[in-house]
């Protein structure tokens, strides 16, 4: 019975504490530093009446014994003591309020003498006087000793996209308390390059951990993934500690006056991590000019280069304004439009390593070279042009700012086109026509052997030769039968080339090509079904010998129209029908005469044999 009273009365003991005042501050010594902020919450619960509670702050001084200075109050303007009355109105020490029963004592700017503890007092709004109503906390106040110091100054004259930039801030400390100290690399850009306003951006830092954090603004954290922005810390002279901040690849969003802020951190014993002093060192604007500005692709010989066909051609392709040599990759393309327009084909390549690689069939077969004759200087020649290198070339330069090995995928920062030059030969005049026809009074059968002529006629000055093809239409129909039906899009056959080569490609039947005089060309099909049926044509090519002896293609051409061809049946096909239903009704015949016969001759012979037993 004893023992159930004692629970229980310990249990109204809780429950009565649980309902008494109770203001609470952070568990000291707190050391902070002259001339820097000092923030004291103070917390008060468990109590009656207004939500909206009064604070009031007292300050004991350690060589003034227990002697209580006011310093500010929320509900009484004059409530502090003479040595706080100035700064207090002045705001330098105030009260904020985080909440009705939360407020903070700041002091903007502690001095030495104000070290010593601080009490908050919350007045009663109780019906009974019970509970804590102050809470106090030690407060030293110790040297400042944070230094900051540069290597280099920004100018702020402009510097090329894609130039690298390394700063270097030193800090140090002396305290005999344990702190950390974090460094934080920052710009404050404005709306265009070489004018700094007032957006802050943080572009790395390393904290009181020492570990690196870039900054969440222009693409920071991307750029330090892809290795363009670090920050390094290392041991210098005096026990101070180097922080070098290096960027490899400057982009116009670069621009602005830099400045780094240091920190210096303490755990509290709350084992919360306070700041307790900070600097800031202003290092210059910075300035960037982007390509765009500075950029300048020039092909020299300008306007129009006019050849004879097997003439050299040497373009040249000029860049300037493209930042560093040495710190910016080039992607250098060829390209080249016809005379008659059309679709702008790549010619040949440079790739940022070095590599040249040709573009389309004709500009590899062509014969030629591209190379680096100096930095920003690219050449492209051709041993011997013919008419199908004419129309008009461009240098289309693409820069890598910044990045002297970019990955395959890498966008390139900038791509510039030069004004195109008209490349144009003084050839001859050639001209060509095909007709495509059948042998007279013969008729494509299956099985048989189809024979096609092609007959080229070739106007031109000096040595030529002819390239023929020859193509198939297949008929096709739709398989709805009241529809005519298609022409299907024409397949290659065989080819003829000017030197005398003959090329069969496969397509199910057995071909042979010749030529069998001077302009005309034949095409056999031998054992023709029904596959070859369709319409065939021929296509002719003229290829002119240059002075040096080799042959190119004139870009002359003619195609014939088209010749349709049907196979039909054989002689013996025909009869073969008439045969099969005549033998078939002969052995009908045959058979229903032989057992009409026999069924009579049966019975004849039964009724003789009755008649013998009778």
């Amino acid at each position: 019975m004893e023992a159930g009273w004692i629970v229980f009365a310990a249990f109204l003991w809780e429950f009565h504490c649980a309902m008494c005042r109770d203001v609470t501050l952070p568990p000291g010594p707190l050391y902070r530093v002259a001339g820097f902020p000092l923030s004291l919450p103070c917390t008060v619960s468990g109590y009656e009446g207004s939500r909206t509670q009064d604070f009031e702050w007292f300050f004991y001084r350690e060589d003034a014994g227990a002697k209580q200075i006011g310093v500010v109050s929320t509900r009484d303007r004059e409530f502090p003591y003479a040595p706080f009355q100035a700064r207090v109105q002045s705001g330098e020490v105030r009260v904020e309020r985080d909440s009705g029963d939360k407020a903070r004592l700041v002091i903007q700017r502690l001095r030495p003498d104000d070290q010593g503890r601080y009490e908050c007092y919350t007045p009663s709004t109780d019906m009974r006087y019970q509970g804590n109503y102050s809470a106090s906390v030690d407060v030293k106040v110790i040297p400042d000793t944070l230094l900051i110091t540069h290597t280099r100054v920004l100018t702020g004259q402009p510097v090329p996209e894609g130039a690298g930039l390394q700063l270097t801030c030193a800090t140090s400390v002396m305290t005999v308390q344990h702190t950390h100290v974090s460094l934080t690399f920052g710009v404050r850009s404005g709306t265009g390059y070489g004018f700094p306003g007032h957006n802050l951006h943080e572009v790395m830092s390393i904290d009181r951990e020492l570990c690196v954090v870039p900054g969440r603004g222009n693409s920071y954290q991307q750029r330090y993934t892809d290795g363009e922005i670090g920050l390094e810390k290392r041991s210098g002279e005096g026990g101070r500690d180097m922080y070098v901040l290096k960027m490899s690849a400057l982009e116009p969003g670069d621009s602005g006056s830099y400045f780094c802020e240091a920190a210096q951190w303490i755990l509290d014993p709350s084992y919360q991590w306070e700041r307790i002093a900070q600097r800031t060192m202003e290092l210059g604007n910075l300035s960037v000019q982007p390509l765009a500005g500075t950029l300048a692709v020039v092909v020299e010989p300008a306007g129009e280069v006019s050849l004879q066909p097997g003439s050299p051609l040497s373009l040249a392709c000029q860049v300037t304004g493209a930042g560093w040599w040495n710190r910016s990759a080039l992607l250098v393309q060829w390209m080249r439009r016809g005379p008659a327009g059309g679709v702008e084909v790549e010619v040949a390549r440079m790739d940022p390593d070095g590599v040249v690689s040709w573009g389309d069939d004709a500009s590899k077969g062509g014969g030629g070279s591209m190379e680096k004759e100096a930095e920003g200087r690219f050449t492209l020649r051709r041993f011997s042009v013919h008419p199908l290198d004419a129309g008009t070339y461009r240098c289309a330069v693409s820069v890598y700012a910044g990045r002297p090995t970019p990955g395959a995928s890498s966008p390139a920062t900038i791509t510039q086109r030069s004004e195109g030059v008209l490349v144009s030969l003084r050839t001859k005049e050639h001209s060509v026509s095909a007709t495509i026809k059948m042998p007279h009074q013969v008729i494509p059968k299956r099985g048989s052997t189809v024979t096609l002529l092609c007959n080229v006629s070739v106007v031109t000055m000096g040595p030529n030769q002819v390239e023929v093809r020859w193509l198939q239409k297949k008929v096709e129909s739709d398989g709805k039968g009241d529809t005519p039906p298609v022409e299907s899009k024409g397949s290659l056959l065989a080819t003829l080339t000017y030197d005398g080569m003959a090329h069969i490609y496969n397509n199910g039947s057995d071909l042979s090509i010749d030529r069998i005089s001077a302009s005309v060309y034949r095409l056999r099909v031998f054992s023709a079904h029904e596959d070859d049926q369709g319409h065939y044509l021929c296509q002719a090519e003229v290829w002119a010998q240059d002075p040096h002896g080799r042959w190119y293609n004139t870009g002359a051409q003619a195609v014939s129209s088209t010749v349709h061809v049907y196979l039909y049946a054989r002689v013996v096909d025909l009869l073969l029908i008439p045969l099969v239903i005549g033998v078939s009704c002969a052995l009908f015949i045959g058979v229903f005469i032989i057992a009409t016969v026999t069924c009579c001759f049966m019975k004849r012979l039964a009724r003789q044999r009755s008649r013998i037993k009778k």
